[in-house]
Formats: C-alpha cells, structure tokens, sequence
C-alpha cells in the first residue's frame, strides 16, 4: 500500500472579510477512499495547526458521521515542511476558496511539488487548490502548469457562486494564462483530468473522481 500526504488550506477568509477555508467534501470523500483502500494517509496543513472549514460546505448530518473518521484530522495539524515528504508516494491537495490565499505564494510548497514532479510520483488536486500551480515557476522561469492537461474551478461556476470579486484572482483564467490545457466540464458536474502524474477534478462533485483516479495510478 502507499503513504500519501494531504495538503489542506489554513486560509480563514475572501477579500470581502467573509469566512471561508477548506471545502470539506473535497478532503473528507478522497480520505475515506484512500484509507478505505488500505493506504496510509498523513494529514497536514499549509502552516500547521486547526483547520478552517468553509461554512458552506458544512455537512448534512448523514454527512457528518460518514465523514467523522476524516474530520478528526482536521485539529493540530503539522505543517507539510515539518514532514519528510520524500517517504510518501503521493501528494493531494484539497481545495476551498483558502487555497487561493495561501497555497500559490508558498514557495517551500511549490519546492515540495516539483520534488514529487522530478521523481515520477503523483501529484492531485481539485476544485480551487490548482490555484498552487499559478505560483510554481521552474529554474527557467517556465510555469510549472505549461503545456499541461488540467480541470479546475472554472471561471464560470466562480460567478455563479457569487466568488468573483471576493479571490485575487480567478483559477481559470490564471491558468490558462500561464499556459495550462484548462478542460471544462459541464457546471457543477464531475469532471477529472488526468496528465501523466498529475491529477486534477473541476469542482467538489470531482472529489471521488480523482479519488479513483488516484487509486487507480497508485496500483
């Protein structure tokens, strides 16, 4: 079986002051299926520490004692630098909106990447934590994101859920912009990606999607 290493927002809110974090259907329903699958799983945070969890992604109660295994996780995090993530053979990054805050500026997580990238292990992702692509530049100044298949976030469903004016910038279009194969699902469907060793879903209906695809690149 495999160790993977999850990496979660610590972000707490939009440009607007309003609360937002990790959109926990897209950690909790790939945790469950990884560890459901024999994997080890180590979960970790941006910076270490609790977790914020958007409020709108707060769980329904049938919700909330499937995923209960996976929420206990989500107190006292470490920090992904204070774990050896050379012993792991993959990396997740969950999304939700706080992603876009923290995950493309934090170049000690971008070094993290590129490692799994150099030594053929898997990289996945969905919803808005591509946004950790947009700050990921190799040694030539060529984005990391260049050339490569991706679903993300599209800008589309962002304004339909009343986002665009509340991230610094939006996933789609940054993407695109700095060279990625950006594929479009149809609104609020699942829709995953996958390019090689890298993973992507669109939005949090594609959790279980790149789950699948994870498990199935992990065998």
């Amino acid at each position: 079986m495999s160790k993977i290493l999850f990496v979660l927002t610590n972000y707490k809110y939009l440009l607007n002051g309003e609360p937002t974090g990790l959109w926990l259907e897209e950690f909790a329903v790939p945790y469950l299926a990884l560890t459901d699958a024999g994997h080890e799983v180590e979960v970790t945070s941006v910076t270490g520490g609790d977790v914020p969890i958007d409020p709108n992604s707060t769980p329904t109660e049938d919700q909330a004692n499937a995923w209960k295994p996976a929420m206990a996780k989500l107190k006292s995090t470490p920090a992904f630098n204070s774990i050896n993530a050379r012993e792991y053979d993959a990396i997740y990054l969950p999304g939700g909106h706080g992603t876009v805050f923290d995950m493309p500026y934090n170049l000690a997580l971008h070094d993290t990447l590129f490692d799994f990238h150099r030594t053929g292990r898997l990289i996945a992702s969905v919803c808005h934590a591509p946004a950790v692509f947009a700050g990921m530049y190799d040694e030539h100044g060529t984005p990391f994101i260049k050339g490569r298949k991706i679903a993300a976030f599209t800008d589309a469903e962002e304004a339909a859920a009343g986002g665009t004016e509340k991230v610094p910038f939006l996933l789609e279009s940054r993407l695109k912009a700095l060279g990625a194969e950006h594929e479009a699902g149809p609104d609020w469907q699942p829709h995953a990606v996958q390019d090689g060793k890298l993973i992507t879903g669109q939005n949090p209906q594609s959790s279980a999607e790149v789950a699948h695809l994870m498990l199935t690149a992990l065998k």
